[in-house]
Order: structure tokens, then sequence, then C-alpha cells
């Protein structure tokens, strides 16, 4: 038997999650990790999912949580993860850079396993929990490439698209029961990932990694700076705050204008 909705708004303007479960993917690094520490200060019990079983550990044992070391696409170890969860982040990510008649297949489908089927099977079997609680936050990680495209970025720019319209499924079909679900949807962020292809161009290029990130990653952006991923764990944890409840199937663009210019 499903509960009601819970429509009800704290006082504080700040996300309390005393009481609720977070489980966050690709948790041990980046904007994963920003996003565990953010939900465990909220007070959630989190749960940190990584491939990389130091980097797990690590940021489990700094807020408190637990360390799952998981290869999401192993369905079956997905399986095995906790079910009981009421914010689930999908966070991990994975990129490969080459051209579309170059581009291994295999990878192309790693990249699909782990960032668009993961991200199904862990709302597929969380989601029966958030119903019956009703209260629910499913937050996606996703990019300003779920909204645009780049050259030689076939599987991930597919993979984010395919994540935006999953997120907005799930907000569709949660919504009856007290459970939202949005993107969010930052440009170039200050990650191990990004970093290593700000390196690799430079490298390739013969130029300063900072000419790469001014004059390559940033054109388009009217801000020029990288986005660090504390301010994509706050949105991400305002998402699940008190004053959020009504903000569903949607993308939270946080781009430096990229995409309004």
């Amino acid at each position: 038997m499903t509960s009601a909705p819970d429509h009800s708004i704290p006082a504080a303007p700040g996300a309390d999650l005393r009481g609720r479960v977070a489980l966050v993917t690709g948790g041990g690094s980046g904007i994963g990790r920003a996003c565990a520490t953010a939900l465990a200060a909220a007070g959630a019990e989190t749960h940190v999912v990584d491939i990389d079983a130091a980097s797990a550990k690590a940021v489990a044992d700094a807020v408190g949580g637990h360390a799952h070391v998981v290869d999401l696409a192993d369905a079956d170890a997905v399986a095995a993860l906790p079910t009981g969860v009421d914010v689930l982040v999908n966070s991990a990510g994975l990129q490969h850079v080459a051209p579309l008649t170059e581009f291994p297949p295999a990878r192309f489908a790693l990249v699909q396993q782990v960032m668009v089927t993961a991200p199904f099977l862990l709302l597929r079997q969380s989601l029966p929990h958030m119903y019956a609680r009703g209260w629910g936050r499913v937050v996606n990680i996703s990019s300003v490439h779920g909204l645009r495209a780049s050259a030689y970025k076939s599987a991930y720019v597919a993979a984010k698209h395919a994540l935006e319209g999953l997120s907005k499924v799930a907000a569709v079909e949660g919504a009856p029961y007290g459970v939202t679900s949005n993107c969010v949807s930052p440009g170039y962020v200050r990650t191990p990932l990004v970093q290593g292809q700000i390196h690799d161009q430079a490298a390739v290029h013969g130029v300063s990694d900072e000419a790469v990130v001014s004059d390559v990653l940033l054109a388009r952006s009217p801000m020029k700076r990288l986005i660090e991923p504390e301010e994509v764990a706050a949105a991400a944890l305002w998402l699940c705050g008190p004053h959020s409840g009504f903000v569903t199937g949607t993308s939270l663009t946080m781009d430096g204008g990229w995409t309004a210019n």
C-alpha cells in the first residue's frame, strides 16, 4: 500500500535530509563526491558507489557513509545495491573522444551501459521504495551536452540526451507519488574527467592548459571559468529541499550562458 505524497514544507529554507537515505553513483570523485558530501552534511545516510575502491572508501569514511565498489556496466552488480533509497543521484560517467567514423563500437556501448542503462536499473529498483513513502528525489547529473552537441563526443552526447529523456519519464510517472526527477546540466566542471581532456588537447595542439580552457572549452561561454563540483552539488541539494517540490521533469542548466549565446 502506498503512502500519500508528503507536500509539507518546513520553515527552514535548507534541505533537511535526516532520516533519508541517499545513493550517489560516481561518488568517489568530482561531482559525485561533492554531491555525497552535500547530502551527508544535510543529514542523509549516504551510499557512495564507485568503480574505484579506494575513492569510494575515502569518501564514505569522510562523510560517515557506506562504500560500494561497483562496475555500473554489470547489471547484476547494480541489482545488489541498496533499494531503500529516498534520494538517487546518477552521477557516474565516462568520456571517449573520436570521430564517428573511428569511434569504437564497444566503447560506445559501454558509455550507454554506464550512463543510461545503469540509471534506468537504479530507478527501477529504487522507485518502489520512494512511491511507498510518498516522497523521493531523483537527480540526474546530465550536461550541457544533454542539450547541445559537440563533435567527436557521439557516445557522451547520445547518453546525456537519453538521460534527459529518462529523467522526464521518471518525473511523469513519479508525480502522483511525491517523487520528483530532474537533471542538473552543467557546462565544463573542474573534474578529473575534464582535466584529462584539457591535458590531452593541450598536448595535441602544443598549447597551455589555460589556452585550451579559454579558447576551446569556453569559447562560447560568456562566463570564462570552469564550474566547481560544489556548485553542481549545491544545485542537486536544492532539488532535494523544501522549496523545490514542484520542480520536476526539467533540466537545471549551469553553463555560464553557453546555451544562451
